[in-house]
């Protein structure tokens, strides 16, 4: 039975949850639109220890959101995950931030696409199936227009999610797309795709991982 701590803070939303053998126990998070994470982040993660009377020694891993996103949200994330696994010596596992974001969608026919903002026009983004969550199509960022994503909109519903949505569904008219808004990436849905990675000790190189910018960083 692995107890694994969950980080996500690729986006605004400043997440933590407690998973055991997979099922997420507890979840303690900054669900808004502003960036908290480095006030909030170790905060979080001492109380929900406490709340469930789980000392830091008693984890069997950390697994952590790898991006894309938010380049200072994910250098937090990556930072506090990497200096608790090599203070209590246990594994690093990292999560693609949109495979956990397909997750909160529990249809179980047509395609998923996972959408985060990249600021103007343009998103990060990656296709999966809704029966499975399997990825159909490469995370890549780009620029939206009124024909993206039409292949996957003419064979059947299409469910869009993220905080890119918003920019798509000015754009986008088509019958098949259906639009979930208000949704960001949440450590609840981190823990299966952790435990089952930890069960196969798909692990990364606490020294060297970095976190999945997909884009360079561009100073505002």
């Amino acid at each position: 039975m692995a107890t694994i701590l969950c980080i996500e803070t690729a986006t605004t939303n400043c997440s933590v949850a407690l998973s055991v053998n997979g099922s997420v126990i507890s979840l303690k998070e900054d669900y808004n639109n502003s960036y908290s994470h480095a006030e909030r982040l170790h905060v979080y993660m001492g109380e929900l220890l406490l709340k469930n009377n789980i000392s830091k020694s008693q984890l069997d891993a950390i697994a952590v959101s790898k991006g894309p996103g938010s380049y200072t949200g994910l250098r937090i994330g990556v930072s506090a995950a990497k200096g608790l696994c090599f203070a209590l010596e246990i594994p690093l596992i990292s999560i693609p931030t949109l495979d956990s974001l397909a997750y909160q969608v529990k249809e179980k026919e047509g395609f998923i696409v996972s959408m985060l903002d990249a600021r103007r026009m343009e998103v990060y983004s990656a296709v999966y199936s809704a029966e499975n969550k399997k990825q159909l199509r490469e995370t890549k960022a780009e620029i939206l227009d009124e024909n993206s994503f039409s292949d996957y909109l003419e064979k059947g519903t299409v469910y869009f999610i993220g905080d890119g949505v918003e920019k798509f569904k000015t754009i986008c008219n088509h019958k098949n797309a259906i639009f979930i808004e208000g949704k960001l990436p949440s450590a609840n849905n981190m823990g299966l795709l952790a435990n089952d990675k930890h069960k196969k000790s798909d692990i990364e190189d606490v020294a060297y991982f970095e976190p999945y910018y997909l884009k360079d960083f561009i100073a505002g």
